[in-house]
């Protein structure tokens, strides 16, 4: 009786053990990283020390008249070089001033997180005009389409915490046609937040007018910004690009997030050596803060500095590997000790296949970001050859990884509870094993990730079960997310409207 009693137990603990595992996301977005310091703080500070340096006795060249005229005002100079100089009691005025955090705002609430501090948080990014075909798997030109499929396949994703457009629909040639059905693939997609560029100033008012029509009326994106605006305001090295100081002038004006992308490569644009590298991008950002900040103080700004790699024997850009990884986990040590709402860049494989390179290269460069503490990381989704593509199952494989990535970044809690002295001795005395106790089960949802994607089937069971790789099963998972998932987030009278006064192409 007492063996049959056992059995009996045995068989509903098995059974509750293996059932399916309730949809409770262990390790979502917004993790506390900053335990990856890859720089000692006496590193650090010379660092910093060198990057204030620079902007004090180098300072920044190419400088538009009007934004000349403002920062002379303010308290800039004209160095003996005649470049635009920023003291270091003025830059550190600028960074005390300078927004900390703020909400970077979905269309949707349950969307919305606050950056700053040491949260960390996963999107997208990157221009690429190649699109890995779902169908063929070879690469072919961009399309809007793309962008619109892509825009959907991620407004299902829980670890893209917010959606820049990650391709360039190459099938629309005219720039302000561009700039505004960029945009409203996006609004119709996801109601996550989102980020977009501006090849010019003239296409920022109409695409924030659309904007507010989407959102009710006049005045109800300034109230509510989900949109940010990714603009690179200064050119490696130290130069500010004309163009795109016009275009932050008209996003300030309209309240759209400024995220401010200096994005120098190594030995070419950059110092070769790490540190240089570091100092010189790292005083780039502060000269783009110093723009935004000195047209208005304590606008939102997400201080994105993204020191990127090439390889030094070709010149080809590399975004993959060690020395990018340390590269913007540094940059994320060096924003968050300023204070400053970070950004930094990971996952740019350069393997073109859903492959082992692909797995490795992406990886171990979203975990050192992520465990650096960065706010935000860039382009950790969906991105191959180098950001000269996106995939389809790129982004489903990356996904999964990110719950990985969380789980790190989230660690290992001690308490009575989490050791389980108890427990132990209670398993230890009897039935010698702990796999059906009831830390077991509560651990079982609230400690691990359980995979949908990847296999953990045993290698008979596999083949049996079709030899399936990672790539085919997030492909069918794609395609099967873009047949059901069809959302409609512009209502048909704002969508007319729209269409009434702009040339909305899909």
């Amino acid at each position: 009786m007492a063996r049959s009693g056992r059995a009996g137990g045995r068989k509903s603990r098995v059974a509750e053990r293996t059932a399916p595992v309730a949809a409770i996301n262990p390790c979502p977005p917004g993790q506390i990283g900053g335990q990856y310091r890859p720089l000692s703080d006496a590193d650090r500070d010379r660092i910093i020390d060198t990057a204030f340096k620079i902007l004090a006795e180098i300072g920044m060249g190419d400088v538009p008249k009007e934004f000349e005229n403002l920062a002379l005002s303010k308290g800039a100079e004209i160095n003996h070089l005649g470049r635009l100089t920023f003291s270091r009691d003025l830059m550190e005025d600028i960074v005390d001033g300078a927004a900390k955090s703020f909400v970077y705002f979905g269309r949707d609430p349950k969307h919305d997180f606050e950056l700053g501090g040491d949260k960390v948080y996963y999107g997208t990014g990157g221009a690429a005009v190649q699109t890995l075909d779902l169908d063929s798997g070879i690469y072919r030109p961009s399309t809007l389409a793309d962008l619109g499929d892509f825009t959907r396949l991620i407004d299902t994703l829980d670890n893209v915490s917010w959606f820049t457009r990650c391709c360039v629909a190459t099938d629309v040639p005219d720039t302000v046609d561009l700039d505004i059905n960029t945009a409203y693939a996006l609004l119709r997609g996801t109601t996550k937040p989102v980020g977009t560029s501006f090849s010019i100033a003239e296409t920022v008012d109409p695409i924030i007018d659309m904007f507010d029509v989407a959102m009710g009326g006049e005045g109800a994106f300034a109230r509510r910004p989900f949109c940010k605006a990714h603009i690179s305001p200064v050119i490696s090295p130290l130069r500010y690009g004309e163009d795109a100081v016009d275009v932050t002038r008209a996003c300030v004006r309209r309240r759209v997030p400024i995220n401010a992308i200096i994005a120098a490569q190594s030995g070419a644009t950059a110092p070769a050596p790490l540190a240089g590298m570091l100092a010189q991008t790292l005083a780039e950002t502060l000269a783009a803060l110093a723009m935004v900040n000195m047209m208005e103080p304590g606008y939102p700004m997400i201080f994105s500095n993204w020191p990127l790699v090439i390889d030094l024997r070709t010149g080809a850009f590399s975004g993959g590997g060690g020395e990018i990884s340390i590269l913007n986990a540094a940059a994320a040590q060096l924003s968050n000790h300023l204070g400053l709402p970070s950004g930094v860049a990971s996952s740019m494989s350069d393997a073109k296949a859903v492959d082992a390179q692909m797995g490795s290269e992406k990886a171990m460069s979203a975990v050192a970001a992520g465990l650096a503490g960065a706010n935000m990381v860039y382009e950790s989704s969906g991105m191959m050859a180098s950001l000269l593509g996106a995939s389809f199952e790129a982004f489903i494989i990356d996904d999964e990884m990110l719950s990985h990535v969380h789980r790190m970044i989230r660690g290992i809690e001690v308490n009575d509870e989490t050791l389980g002295f108890d427990t132990i001795l209670e398993t230890v005395t009897g039935e010698g094993h702990f796999l059906g106790s009831q830390q077991t089960m509560n651990a079982m949802q609230r400690d691990y990730f359980h995979t949908s994607l990847a296999s953990r089937e045993d290698p008979r069971s596999w083949a049996s079960n079709g030899k399936q790789d990672i790539w085919q099963a997030a492909n069918q998972k794609a395609r099967d997310v873009l047949a059901k998932h069809q959302p409609t987030y512009v209502d048909s009278q704002a969508d007319a409207k729209i269409r009434q006064a702009l040339n909305i192409l899909m």
